[in-house]
């Protein structure tokens, strides 16, 4: 088939680009004709709350990527569409996240499909987003009538397309491994990169810190005094996408400055394996969520886990096999650390087993079947 994908790429960082990325090669792989449309402008500088929404990386060889896609630029929005609807696709593949995008995607699908031809498959990380803003739902219904299918990645999200829509074809398929930060190293070696101590018990938790993420959930835990003996050493690695004073002052108002580091930066795609694989456990305490990518690179670097039963996460994350499932409250996070820490219990078997469910040519098929539902 000729498969175009449009969503984050190179030049732009982040899990949205490694997935177009990983998507592009798993298909390539089948022999189909793939490329990536991606962004010229993404968000404007004062809507992105981060550094830089660029990568520092080379472009991959493997993978056709052409930068063409304006996100505010309705002029620009008719000239894809007009450049994909002649092109004639079979199935045009887009990453739906904030209604923000909504206007754009929608545009160019709406233009693309005029050819009768192609297929519009939304992959939908989050279609009610977590930080509500006016308008969402009229820009998501807008979204929603201009694709022909959906691909979610948690119940959750399955539920919610149903606020918009019931009738058109929608599959589920769980996140697929993050693969892409290369082999594990030993313990030992990633925790002299980082400078941790072997005898701690190290907790990491990942990515971009924003207040539903409950980040503040899981430094209140910590100080929970049926903790304070044991040698506990949290990462907070991430970029402050929030305000990081009052995180900071709690961390110190709670005297938790000799148990708690912060590294409050994105962080490069080659140093992702030394975060993980020096850590014992990876914490998700999230308020909301959908599904996280966190987890299936904790589950590539077969790490146990602790997350809250929000959204997702408690859909791939068994209770007792992989780690801890809780309830986004302080007294049940600080009762799973004490747990680990008293117990020391080894979920590797448990881990390698759901990490088989997990794998990319899951993700492909499911596609595939999804696309053969829109004819």
């Amino acid at each position: 088939m000729k498969i175009t994908l449009i969503g984050p790429a190179h030049p732009y960082r982040g899990s949205f680009a490694t997935l177009t990325k990983r998507l592009a090669e798993e298909f390539q792989k089948e022999d189909n004709i793939v490329k990536i449309y991606t962004f010229t402008l993404q968000y404007p500088n004062f809507l992105f709350p981060g550094e830089t929404q660029y990568t520092s990386n080379k472009a991959p060889e493997n993978v056709n990527i052409t930068r063409i896609i304006n996100s505010i630029n309705p002029f620009n929005w008719i000239k894809v569409g007009l450049r994909i609807k002649k092109e004639k696709p079979d199935m045009v593949i887009l990453r739906y996240w904030l209604p923000f995008f909504s206007p754009c995607l929608s545009t160019i699908s709406r233009i693309a499909r005029l050819n009768k031809h192609t297929k519009v498959i939304a992959i939908v990380d989050n279609i009610i987003p977590h930080e509500k803003r006016f308008l969402d739902n009229t820009f998501t219904r807008y979204f929603v009538s201009g694709v022909d299918g959906f691909l979610a990645m948690s119940k959750n999200v399955i539920n919610d397309i149903s606020k918009f829509n019931t009738s058109k074809p929608r599959i589920l398929t769980p996140h697929p491994l993050f693969d892409d930060f290369g082999n594990s190293v030993s313990k030992e070696e990633a925790q002299k990169k980082l400078g941790l101590n072997a005898y701690d018990i190290n907790i990491l938790t990942f990515g971009l810190i924003r207040k539903y993420k409950g980040v503040d959930l899981l430094i209140d835990a910590l100080a929970d005094e049926r903790l304070a003996k044991y040698p506990i050493k949290l990462t907070i690695a991430g970029e402050f996408y929030d305000s990081p004073t009052p995180y900071y002052d709690k961390v110190k108002q709670l005297g938790l400055s000799s148990k708690v580091n912060f590294i409050p930066k994105f962080i490069p795609d080659e140093d992702v394996k030394y975060y993980f694989c020096s850590t014992d456990l990876v914490a998700q305490t999230y308020r909301s969520a959908t599904q996280s990518g966190v987890t299936q690179i904790g589950y590539h670097f077969e790490k146990p886990m602790l997350v809250t039963k929000v959204g997702g996460l408690a859909e791939i994350i068994p209770e007792g096999k992989v780690g801890y499932v809780v309830e986004p409250d302080v007294k049940d996070i600080s009762d799973a650390i004490l747990n680990f820490c008293e117990l020391r219990p080894d979920f590797t078997e448990g881990i390698k087993e759901e990490k088989r469910k997990y794998s990319w040519n899951k993700k492909i098929e499911a596609i595939n079947k999804l696309y053969k539902d829109t004819l």
